[in-house]
C-alpha cells in the first residue's frame, strides 16, 4: 500500500491561521494568501484597460449596481460581512460549531438558527434544491444566473457516494425545471461521490506513473495531461502498491457514478462544473474530470469544465499542456479558473515534508497568474472551441478580462464566458460585470445548515482574508444604505 504522508484526520485537524494585513513589500512580510488582495488595489499585469471597456464596468452608480437588492438584504449583507471581516469573529464561529455546545440540544437549535438567520442565509441558496431553485429565479430577474452546489463533499464510503450521488441528480432536475438559461453550471466535487481513501491512492499511482512512465495502471482510462514538469509530486515518496481488487470494484462504482451524472446533464444540456481541491487528491479529481471531457464534450459544445486554481505555482504549466492535448484530440475544453481556497493546509504539509510550497511565493505572482491565464483563456475561445469561467472577487481582474474580452471582440453576452463569483459575496463586481452587459453566476451551495455549514466554515477560515478584502464591497454598500436612508428622510 501507499504510504499515506499525512491522515486524513491531521488534515481536517490543521488551522488556518491566514494573516489579513496588507501587502507592504515581500521583503518586510511573508507572502499573503491569494484571497487577501483588497479588490481595489491592482495586480501587475501588461494588460491595458481600454477606455470604453473601462467605462462599461461603472461602481460609481451605486442605485443602479444595488438596484434589485433589498434594503433588508443589504443591511443583513452589510452586517455579516463586517462580522466575517473579523478574525477572531471566524474563530468563536469556528469554535462554536466543533464545540460540544452542540450536543445540547437547547444550545444546538439556538446555535443553528442563529446561523441560520446569518451567515448561513447571505452565503447559502436554500436548505434544499426547491428553494435553491426559487433563489436562482430571483436572482434571474436581477440579470444573474446561479451555479448550484449540493454542499456536500468528503464521502467515506460507497453508501455516502450514492446518497450524494442522488443528491447531485436531483439537482440536475431542479435545473430543467427553471427558466432556461437561468443556471450556468451544476458543480460537482467528485470528493463526494468517490470515497475520499480511493481518491488518495489514484493520485499517489498517478504521481508515481509520472515520475515513472513504465509504471503501468490497467484501470485507466484515456485522459489528458495531469501534471506538469512544476508539479508537487512529494506527496507520494514510496512506490504505491497496485489498487486492490476491492478498490478496483470501488473506483468501477466511482466511475459509473460520474458517468451517471455526466450523462444527465449531457441530456439536459447542463453544463457540469467539476470542482477543485486538496492538491494531495487534485490528480484523481483531474483524471475522473478528463476521461469524462474526452468520453462528453463534443464539436464546440463543453459540458465537463474542470478548475485550476492559479495560486498553484504549476497552474499555467498545466493548463497549456491540457489544451493543447485537448486540441489535438479535438475535445473542446471549459475551465474555470479561480485563486485557490488551501493555501495554509497546502503550504503547512509541504513545510512538514521538507518542501517548498506549491503556492505561489508572493500575492502579486498569484495575480499575474490568474490574469496570464484569463488572457490565454479567452484568446483560445476567441479563436476556437471551449469555454471559459473567471471566478474572481478582484475588481481589477475583472477589468482586465473585460478588456481583454472586448479587445478580441468576444460577444459581451456569449455562452464561451462567464464571470462568476461566490453568493453574498462581490454584489458590486457582480452587478458591474453584468450592467456592462457579460454573463455573471453567482456560486450557490445549498442544503440542511447542518450538511453545509462546515463546508462554509472552513471557506470561512481558507478564504478569511478575501473576506477582510470585502472592504470594497462593504463601502460600496454603506454608501447605498445611507443613499437610501436620506431618501427616506428627504
Amino acid at each position: 500500500m501507499a504510504t499515506r504522508v499525512i491522515p486524513p484526520r491531521i488534515l481536517k485537524n490543521l488551522r488556518y491561521n491566514t494573516a489579513t494585513k496588507p501587502l507592504l513589500s515581500s521583503a518586510a512580510h511573508p507572502p499573503l494568501s491569494p484571497a487577501l488582495s483588497p479588490p481595489c488595489v491592482p495586480p501587475p499585469s501588461s494588460a491595458v484597460l481600454r477606455p470604453a471597456a473601462a467605462a462599461d464596468l461603472n461602481f460609481n452608480d451605486v442605485a443602479k449596481l444595488f438596484s434589485f437588492v433589498p434594503t433588508s438584504k443589504l443591511l443583513r449583507s452589510t452586517a455579516v460581512l463586517h462580522a466575517t471581516a473579523l478574525e477572531p469573529m471566524v474563530d468563536f464561529g469556528t469554535w462554536l460549531m466543533r464545540s460540544n455546545l452542540m450536543h445540547v440540544d437547547g444550545l444546538r437549535h439556538l446555535i443553528l438558527a442563529a446561523i441560520r438567520h446569518s451567515f448561513y442565509d447571505t452565503f447559502c441558496a436554500g436548505e434544499d434544491a426547491s428553494t435553491a431553485g426559487k433563489s436562482i429565479r430571483s436572482l434571474n430577474e436581477a440579470g444573474l444566473r446561479g451555479m448550484l452546489v449540493y454542499g456536500v463533499e468528503d464521502a467515506l464510503d460507497n453508501d455516502a457516494c450514492d446518497r450524494n450521488l442522488r443528491g447531485f441528480l436531483h439537482t440536475v432536475d431542479v435545473c430543467r425545471s427553471l427558466p432556461p438559461s437561468s443556471v450556468s453550471f451544476v458543480i460537482v466535487k467528485i470528493t463526494a461521490i468517490c470515497p475520499m481513501s480511493l481518491l488518495e491512492r489514484i493520485s499517489d499511482l498517478l504521481r508515481w506513473q509520472h515520475k515513472d512512465p513504465s509504471f503501468t495502471l490497467s484501470w485507466k482510462q484515456d485522459s489528458l495531461p495531469i501534471f506538469s514538469e512544476s508539479s508537487p509530486l512529494y506527496h507520494t515518496l514510496k512506490r504505491p502498491e497496485p489498487l486492490t481488487p476491492q478498490e478496483e470494484s470501488d473506483l468501477q462504482l466511482a466511475n459509473q457514478r460520474f458517468l451517471e451524472l455526466c450523462q444527465k446533464c449531457v441530456q439536459n444540456n447542463i453544463p457540469l462544473l467539476v470542482d477543485a481541491e486538496h492538491t494531495y487528491v487534485q490528480p484523481a479529481i483531474d483524471y475522473f474530470t478528463y476521461s469524462s471531457a474526452i468520453l462528453h464534450n463534443k464539436d464546440d459544445n463543453p459540458i465537463v469544465f474542470g478548475t485550476i486554481q492559479t495560486y498553484l505555482k504549476d497552474a499555467k504549466e498545466r493548463l497549456l499542456l491540457t489544451t493543447e492535448a485537448a486540441e489535438k484530440m479535438g475535445i473542446p475544453m471549459g475551465f474555470k479558473l479561480v485563486r485557490g481556497a488551501y493555501m495554509s493546509s497546502e503550504t503547512k504539509l509541504a513545510q512538514s515534508l521538507g518542501y517548498d510550497s506549491p503556492i505561489h511565493n508572493t500575492i502579486q505572482d498569484t495575480h499575474k497568474c490568474f490574469n496570464d491565464c484569463s488572457s490565454f483563456m479567452l484568446e483560445k475561445i476567441a479563436n476556437g472551441p471551449g469555454g471559459v469561467v473567471l471566478a474572481t472577487h478582484n475588481v481589477e481582474s475583472g477589468k482586465l478580462a473585460a478588456a481583454k474580452a472586448h479587445e478580441l471582440g468576444i460577444g459581451k453576452v456569449n455562452h464561451k464566458l462567464e464571470f462568476a463569483q461566490l453568493h453574498g459575496m462581490s454584489e458590486a463586481l457582480s452587478f458591474g460585470l453584468s450592467n456592462a452587459g457579460f454573463q455573471v453566476s453567482k456560486y450557490m451551495p445549498f442544503g440542511p445548515v447542518e450538511t453545509v455549514m462546515p463546508y462554509l466554515l472552513r471557506r470561512a477560515e481558507e478564504n478569511r482574508g478575501m473576506l477582510a478584502a470585502s472592504g470594497f464591497d462593504r463601502q460600496l454598500m454603506r454608501k447605498e444604505l445611507g443613499r437610501r436612508l436620506k431618501a427616506a428622510v428627504f
